[in-house]
């Protein structure tokens, strides 16, 4: 039976250390802008290939 109250204590002290993680989460502006990393993989910024491979790509 004391065996329950530890892990029930285990548990809370838990989740409160994840809920805490969450508040400074927040606080600190991770989820502020949700929406531009998913359009940030869409970019394609890549410049142009050095002209030894340009040149053998064109072969």
């Amino acid at each position: 039976m004391a065996s329950t109250f530890y892990l029930i204590a285990i548990g809370f002290v838990i989740g409160l250390g994840g809920w805490a993680l969450f508040l400074w989460a927040v606080r600190s502006g991770q989820f502020d802008d949700a929406e531009a990393p998913k359009y940030r993989m869409l970019d394609d910024d890549d410049d142009e290939p050095p002209i030894k491979e340009r040149k053998h790509h064109d072969q």
